[in-house]
């Protein structure tokens, strides 16, 4: 399986993007020495395309794939992708509280302690449904991993899309989320022009 192995601090730092938005509340203290240049309009966009893909933890076959399906659905493109990336699994356990990280969370599922509606699932891109219910595996509920994930991500505001019950590491899926709800900053227009060339 194709990793990516780039510091997450040094790829935050190029893409302009700011750590919170992959859960890790470190700051880098280094500046980018980039050479004044102008960007081009394709320099833009795909700038675009590579945040999309970091924040999601999405590799590039895939990424096309989700954006061929979503150009597909009724609507606005661009939304739809990004509907269909915030509605991924290891997604949803993040925006749950029960993961620190994306990639926690893609772990999580990997290890098959994530029942959806009662049934266990170990594929992280599997796409949830407007009223399916996420919890974490029984036999898993009492380790001391899920007590210190707890403990960092209590504070963290859930989506109003989602609803949690965190003593019992359980979630619901409220409704699928618009683009108003979802608070990542990338602009899909610019994606949508990328892949439309």
């Amino acid at each position: 399986m194709a990793v990516n192995r780039v510091p997450v601090l040094k790829r935050c730092r190029s893409l302009g993007l700011d750590p919170v938005y992959l859960g890790i509340d470190k700051k880098s203290n280094r500046q980018l020495k980039r050479a004044n240049r102008k960007v081009s309009e394709y320099g833009l966009q795909l700038r675009e395309k590579q945040k999309a893909k970091f924040i999601y933890g999405v590799l590039e076959k895939p990424f096309h794939n989700y954006y061929l399906k979503a150009d597909r659905m009724k609507g606005m493109t661009g939304e739809n992708l990004m509907i269909m990336l915030e509605s991924r699994l290891d997604n949803v356990v993040y925006r749950l509280g029960f993961a620190r990280t994306r990639k926690e969370a893609r772990q999580i599922v990997g290890h098959k302690h994530v029942l959806v509606n009662g049934k266990q699932v170990k594929v992280p891109s599997y796409l949830v449904k407007a009223g399916d219910t996420v919890e974490i595996k029984e036999k898993c509920k009492g380790s001391q991993r899920y007590k210190d994930i707890l403990e960092v991500t209590g504070g963290r505001l859930v989506p109003e899309w989602l609803d949690v019950d965190q003593e019992n590491l359980k979630g619901t899926v409220k409704e699928l989320p618009n683009r108003e709800a979802i608070d990542v900053p990338v602009d899909e227009m610019l994606i949508v022009e990328l892949y439309s060339k």
